[in-house]
């Protein structure tokens, strides 16, 4: 297929290079210049790199940037060929993606939400899992695309409930982490060796993918980003905004927001969102 490619960031780029090795003829293009995909046509706008393609795929950091790449000043919209559908897999508000995706409809174009887990790691690995909201038969062209980037993509529903389960998800990942991240301050604050700590938690129903993904990380006190605090903390204010929009409670995740905002005074904005854990390490008076 031809692709265009619009944000080259810590998941776009290799995600991009994932769409080239499965033999994919792409046109790639980034707000920063520089970056660019081997094997790829670098764009000088959006307007240049959608021109005469099948798919346009967005990932871009949050929904200034989705609105301005597609409907700004030369933005992809300007070339949008008809029956071309554009897959946006940044992390946005999901009311707000549906007011894109009517617009992009409006052009003769379809839209697809599809959001990923899998953090750096999986985008490098093509293992990531993609979140989509998307008309069955769309979701079903898109196959060959999400199988070339990741193990698995499962449809939620229309547009916008594959960001909603997104949000849903990443709501989940933070509270577990900041709990496992709070056990392990107690505990080296009772002195308690986290060596048998975590055999116990490997051992019981305490367990988690988050905690073992992350566990190697923290004990190394590798907080270099897998997944960049500044985004999670993105996602957590998305998550607080569609509780409010939607009438919910979420009374954890505004105290993790706290802790967040504590860590962005820190310094620590552009590690790994595990850094939180020297926040919590430094109010505790373990650091």
């Amino acid at each position: 297929m031809r692709i265009a490619f619009l944000g080259l960031g810590i998941m776009g780029k290799p995600m991009a290079e994932n769409l080239v090795k499965a033999g994919h003829e792409l046109s790639v293009w980034n707000r920063t210049p520089g970056k660019k995909v081997d094997g790829a046509r670098s764009a000088a706008t959006p307007k240049d790199a959608a021109k005469d393609v099948d798919i346009v795929w967005l990932c871009v950091s949050d929904t200034a940037a989705v609105e301005q790449t597609l409907f700004g000043k030369d933005g992809a919209i300007e070339s949008l060929k008809p029956g071309a559908i554009v897959v946006d897999s940044s992390t946005i508000l999901p009311g707000a993606s549906a007011k894109f995706a009517e617009r992009v409809r409006q052009k003769g174009g379809d839209f697809v939400d599809a959001p990923v887990t899998g953090s750096k790691v999986g985008a490098q690995s093509a293992q990531l899992i993609f979140i989509v909201g998307a008309k069955q038969e769309t979701f079903d062209k898109l196959q060959p695309l999400f199988l070339a980037m990741g193990k698995s993509a499962v449809r939620v529903g229309e547009n916008g409930k594959g960001l909603a389960a997104k949000l849903s998800m990443n709501l989940m990942i933070a509270l577990t982490f900041e709990g496992f991240a709070e056990a392990l301050v107690l505990a080296k604050k009772q002195d308690v060796d986290l060596e048998p700590l975590m055999s116990l938690i490997n051992q019981s129903m305490v367990r988690s993918g988050v905690v073992d993904y992350k566990a190697q990380f923290v004990l190394s006190r590798d907080f270099s980003a897998n997944f960049p605090m500044r985004l999670m903390h993105k996602d957590i204010h998305l998550m607080l905004e569609a509780a409010r929009q939607q009438g919910v409670k979420l009374p954890a995740l505004e105290t993790v927001d706290r802790i967040y905002e504590d860590a962005k005074k820190q310094g620590y904005s552009e590690m790994d969102y595990a850094a939180t854990l020297m926040t919590l390490e430094k109010l505790a008076g373990v650091a």
